[in-house]
């Protein structure tokens, strides 16, 4: 099992980052590829899950640590897989989500998309004493720089939000609130989606 990998980020999609590991390119799934920055000079570590199944073999990468710790915890719970827990860190809000968890908030986890009810329930069941270990100061992203063009940076932030599980609906019904905002990167204009979706 890989614990992390050094490595640089080649390449940026709405669902994956590709990261050169001497020699070879990984395709690495993440809740928010816009966080890394494609960058042949400066190795960036990016902390991996490895989940084997019987027709895949897929990778998940995180920023930090405490992001992938609390994306076991959430892959433990049932009723939720890898692309429901991707979708839940996507939010950058560790605090905000340990926070629900510990006050058995189901109205906030329900608004992360493919999360019932039930499956709010049943995360606050499992992990109520299972996130006293996971740090929580200090986790927002910093602000990337601004890219251009503007119009490719909200097109990339809002296929992303689709790749996370909200509708073409949900999208559709905030991309003017979005396109509103100009000069943002990516990372921002998908940072800014997914607090609109969430109220």
């Amino acid at each position: 099992m890989f614990e992390f990998f050094d490595g640089y980020v080649v390449d940026i999609k709405p669902t994956h980052i590709v990261l050169l590991v001497g020699g070879v390119g990984y395709l690495i799934y993440a809740a928010d590829p816009f966080q890394f920055k494609i960058d042949s000079k400066t190795a960036v570590r990016v902390y991996v899950y490895q989940s084997v199944s019987d027709s895949a073999i897929l990778l998940y990468g995180f920023h930090d640590i405490e992001d992938k710790q609390l994306f076991e915890k959430l892959i433990a719970v049932s009723g939720i897989g890898p692309k429901s827990a991707l979708a839940i860190l996507a939010g950058n809000d560790r605090d905000g989500l340990v926070a629900a968890v510990k006050s058995k908030d189901v109205k906030f986890l329900t608004k992360f998309p493919g999360v019932g009810k039930k499956t709010a329930q049943q995360i606050i069941l499992d992990l109520q004493d299972k996130l006293n270990d996971i740090a929580t100061d200090g986790v927002m992203p910093q602000a990337k720089l601004s890219a251009t063009p503007q119009s490719q940076e909200l097109t990339d932030a809002l296929s992303a939000l689709q790749a996370l599980g909200y509708g073409a609906k949900q999208v559709d019904g905030i991309e003017s609130e979005l396109a509103a905002k100009t000069g943002l990167s990516t990372d921002e204009y998908l940072s800014m989606g997914l607090k609109l979706l969430m109220h």
